[in-house]
């Protein structure tokens, strides 16, 4: 019998029947990157690949006890924290984490496929904002995502405002955020922009595949906590997550008929680059 040796991350999020999102989702990716998942259900989804029907939440001290259970047992490499279905869930999470200070954590909390994307409720998105977004090592959200978290603390059009509304969070603690989806227009190519507090740490350019994608951006999130799990910077992280994302979207398959779900198996974790991402 055999030590782990591989490095364990513990991911917080739903339970995806068709696997493309949640934590079926990071399970898959995690170990393509030769990294273990050890997962935590914030809810139950009813869901195919066109679209999620309905969500069963699960209770935060179920929640609370899968971790802890799990924590007590095993060393973690990194935190993965996706969608969270209550506030009494961020709570819960916020309080877990905060007991690992030193442990990379990853937070994607927005779920496209969701009806509302995570996004109605302004309680939420101040919740994750003032608990979880200060624990970050980096917080990954669409541009989209960004305009409609800030705005929560300011007035006017998100017209402009990336720079200054990434700048906000960066200010609430976080260390790093990753904007997905910047560009794209005029048939230029759209970028995943990693920002410190110093601005742009690294960005990958890609182009618009035909389809519709089931868990493009769980799988970009997932490669990138595995990176950091894996002891790598977080700019070779976007590089390598990005990297994976790409060939797994490039290999989509349609398993119904409703969206395209990304191959996580379609090729070998890539190494990552020796240097920073293309700027």
């Amino acid at each position: 019998m055999q030590n782990q040796t591989v490095p364990l991350i513990l991911t917080f999020g739903v339970t995806d029947p068709v696997g493309a999102l949640g934590i079926q989702a990071d399970q898959a990716v995690f170990g393509a990157f030769g990294c273990h998942a050890l997962t935590v259900s914030t809810g139950l989804l009813i869901a195919d690949t066109a679209r999620v029907d309905d969500l069963h939440e699960m209770d935060a001290d179920w929640v609370a006890d899968q971790a802890r259970v799990l924590l007590e047992d095993m060393p973690v490499a990194a935190f993965k924290v996706g969608s969270i279905a209550s506030m009494e869930q961020a709570t819960v999470i916020a309080e877990i984490v905060s007991d690992y200070p030193d442990v990379p954590l990853v937070l994607d909390p927005f779920l496209s496929s969701l009806p509302d994307s995570g996004l109605a409720d302004d309680d939420m998105l101040n919740a994750i904002r003032s608990i979880l977004v200060p624990q970050a090592t980096v917080l990954v959200l669409s541009q989209v995502e960004l305009a409609r978290m800030a705005e929560t603390w300011r007035d006017g059009s998100g017209d402009g405002m990336l720079a200054a509304d990434v700048a906000e969070i960066l200010g609430s603690g976080c260390s790093f955020v990753l904007v997905t989806c910047t560009g794209g227009t005029g048939g230029l190519p759209c970028s995943n922009t990693l920002y410190d507090a110093d601005g742009i740490v690294a960005s990958c350019a890609w182009r618009h595949l035909p389809g519709s994608f089931l868990g493009a951006g769980t799988t970009l999130s997932a490669a990138f906590c595995s990176q950091l799990a894996l002891g790598h910077t977080p700019a070779a992280a976007l590089q390598a997550a990005h990297d994976y994302t790409c060939t797994a979207l490039a290999h989509a398959r349609r398993l119904g008929m409703g969206k395209l779900v990304p191959d996580k198996h379609a090729a070998a974790a890539p190494a990552p680059a020796a240097s920073s991402a293309l700027l």
